[in-house]
């Protein structure tokens, strides 16, 4: 029962020596498949909603193979990983559609903390009641799915202190969003915050999780994680999405797998207590990802977050085997033991690399990896 999955992918473009140039413009003129950000910088792609994994292998990497090929016949550029500026200009706003009234507001309002890079997940669930159940389950657990992405250590030319300064710095809004205890319920909600104007229109309500659909909030079809740090290997983000489908997939079979009914919690203030749980838990995986410790919604136990992964990797492993899904998984377990991109950057780093040379290096290595599925695979999926 493989449920349809598909990725909006944001990355930014530059030079191999790392410094981030606005390109959007002439990519989305010249290239099909891209839009652009409000920030010149980075460019988004979206792959087709699909269940099988291999497709979506080919569906990542060939957009991206097409991209750099594309630079490459603009100049001396490539596409540069991680998910902040981490040597770029982190003052200045790049407008890529200075006549977008939206994208005026965005700047005015937030400035360059939207400027970022990420992966957002989505997941097919049509059933709105069961949606919202998943988006419960996934909100409490979301700070999982950015301790194994984070990538963004560095901004400005320096070490941040946070593994994921994009969750850092990104303006969650509204500012407080409950677990939506029903369809009606996060109808009422948004309709709410677009009267009171907390929310400018259907689409800004960026939190770590969220319902999607045609016409939101009314049809709904899909679960959007949107946490993610942009996570340069495919192979690694098709495990983190493995991980997440398997979960739904079990909530699908068991449905009090739900935080509202679950949570031992006092049953009075559930729903604010597990929200302020999450974003604290949230903030501690922004700042140390894996080595986080974090506080468990079912019963704020403190558990750090690898062992909670590691926990959840062997509660999903037989409901992978039985959907085809475990060879997909597996990755995740190399994540937790050799660390995610920001932890190993990190290491880097402190062995004595500047962070110029820690991301020219990560540039380098990434165009090779990427250079090397593309060969493997785009040929085989274009015939």
């Amino acid at each position: 029962m493989l449920l349809s999955k598909g990725f909006e992918i944001e990355m930014y473009t530059g030079t191999p020596a790392g410094e981030v140039v606005g390109l959007s413009d002439r990519i989305v003129a010249d290239l099909n498949g891209f839009v652009r950000e409000p920030d010149s910088r980075n460019v988004e792609y979206t792959t087709p909603p699909l269940c099988q994994y291999e497709k979506l292998l080919c569906e990542l990497v060939r957009p991206r193979h097409e991209l750099r090929q594309y630079l490459r016949g603009l100049g001396n550029y490539t596409l540069v990983p991680g998910s902040t500026l981490a040597l770029g200009d982190t003052d200045r706003f790049y407008r890529s559609d200075p006549n977008n009234p939206y994208h005026a507001y965005i700047e005015q309002t937030y400035g360059t903390t939207v400027v970022t890079a990420s992966v957002h997940i989505n997941i097919g669930i049509s059933d709105p009641e069961i949606l919202m159940r998943a988006c419960r389950l996934v909100r409490v657990e979301a700070p999982l799915y950015l301790a194994l992405t984070a990538s963004s250590p560095f901004l400005g030319g320096k070490a941040t202190g946070s593994h994921s300064s994009r969750w850092q710095v990104f303006p969650k809004t509204p500012a407080h969003v409950p677990l939506f205890t029903s369809h009606a319920h996060h109808i009422q909600w948004m309709e709410a915050q677009l009267a009171a104007g907390t929310m400018q229109n259907v689409r800004h309500l960026w939190s770590s999780v969220r319902p999607n659909g045609d016409r939101r909030p009314y049809n709904l079809n899909r679960l959007e994680l949107r946490i993610c740090d942009l996570i340069s290997d495919p192979v690694a983000l098709l495990a983190v999405a493995a991980l997440l489908e398997a979960r739904l997939i079990q909530l699908i079979q068991n449905p009090d797998l739900d935080p509202l009914i679950l949570s031992e919690l006092s049953e009075a203030s559930r729903n604010d207590d597990l929200v302020a749980l999450t974003d604290a838990n949230e903030m501690a995986a922004a700042r140390d990802s894996l080595s986080a410790e974090l506080r468990h919604w079912q019963d704020g136990r403190p558990i750090l977050a690898s062992d909670w992964i590691q926990s959840l990797y062997e509660e999903v492993w037989p409901i992978a085997k039985a959907n085809g899904l475990s060879c997909f998984l597996s990755p995740v377990k190399k994540i937790l033991r050799e660390g995610n991109e920001a932890q190993r950057w990190l290491r880097q780093h402190e062995a004595g690399q500047s962070v110029q040379q820690v991301i020219q290096n990560a540039i380098a290595e990434v165009a090779a990896s990427e250079g090397s599925l593309a060969r493997d695979l785009c040929e085989p999926c274009a015939a």
